[in-house]
């Protein structure tokens, strides 16, 4: 799936691969190094912290919101404040974020909803970005994560048999040179296998939505989201609450597929401020199949 971070989940209901165009089509035109302002990230200022001081007053005095300061500076938080320790001050609300390797503006661009003009000046006007970029504008909410201490992974599989993988998550690049994030894994797996929910939860969505063909979505306890797509039918309804290895429908090829071989396209999403973010979901899928068991 085309990876944009953080937006509601009608509008990240989007074509699962999506080419990125040309870095260069990003930049209309070329501003000479003297039109171009000085990097966020070599502009950020020091502040010492003084007694009484908190998150939120610090914020306020450089016209931020808490959240900007938290991200950017870890130990802060509004319970314990480390007075006398110098802390980074962004000329503006954002985030810092490490780059893929090859990503191009144009990709975090489609990755983070901001034109990619607006990045490529925002850091400087490097012809590729940085190791590290400013997104200006995104923020976390870290307050209002609530982390869950046990978690070890969903407890089932979304199929009967351990599958193999036949497109992973992550950034990818077409033989044409195009740039794609595929935010969910492709489990290769016959028509008509039953496709089977890997946590309890509700029905968020089950229907038919464009390239991802016919769709389940599943919200689950602790801000997480499970998707399953190309299905050849649905077995639930939306509303409905489901255990794990409830039946949710069958594989198929609706939809735009990015692979020839039958299978079944499974995302996993993290609830943040903006939407839902794509994880790599090899990393929650601890559970063995129990037919490999």
């Amino acid at each position: 799936m085309t990876f944009h971070r953080w937006l509601p989940i009608v509008s990240t209901l989007i074509c699962l691969v999506a080419p990125i165009s040309n870095p260069a089509t990003a930049q209309s035109s070329s501003p000479s190094e003297n039109s171009c302002p000085a990097p966020a990230l070599s502009r950020l200022q020091k502040h010492k912290v003084a007694p009484g001081e908190t998150l939120d007053s610090i914020a306020q005095r450089y016209s931020l919101i808490p959240e900007t300061l938290a991200e950017l500076n870890p130990s802060l938080s509004q319970k314990s404040m480390p007075v006398g320790r110098e802390i980074l001050i962004p000329p503006f609300n954002g985030i810092r974020v490490q780059v893929p390797a090859g990503a191009s503006w144009q990709d975090l661009a489609e990755a983070y909803g901001i034109r990619a003009d607006i990045l490529f000046e925002v850091n400087g006007c490097p012809p590729q970005p940085p190791d590290m970029v400013f997104v200006s504008g995104v923020n976390w909410v870290l307050a209002n994560r609530k982390p869950v201490e046990n978690y070890t992974g969903f407890p089932g599989y979304p199929l009967p048999a351990l599958a193999p993988m036949g497109f992973n998550y992550g950034w990818h690049q077409n033989d044409d040179g195009q740039t794609q994030f595929h935010s969910g894994i492709d489990l290769l797996a016959d028509p008509g296998t039953t496709v089977l929910a890997v946590d309890s939860g509700t029905v968020a969505f089950a229907g038919q939505q464009g390239t991802y063909g016919n769709l389940v979505v599943i919200n689950h306890q602790g801000g997480r989201q499970t998707r399953y797509a190309h299905l050849s039918r649905l077995s639930v309804r939306t509303g409905q609450r489901i255990k794990p290895g409830t039946p949710l429908g069958a594989v198929g090829t609706t939809g735009s597929p990015d692979i020839d071989q039958p299978h079944l396209h499974f995302e996993v999403r993290f609830n943040a401020p903006a939407g839902w973010v794509a994880q790599d979901p090899e990393l929650h899928l601890t559970a063995r199949p129990i037919n490999d068991e």
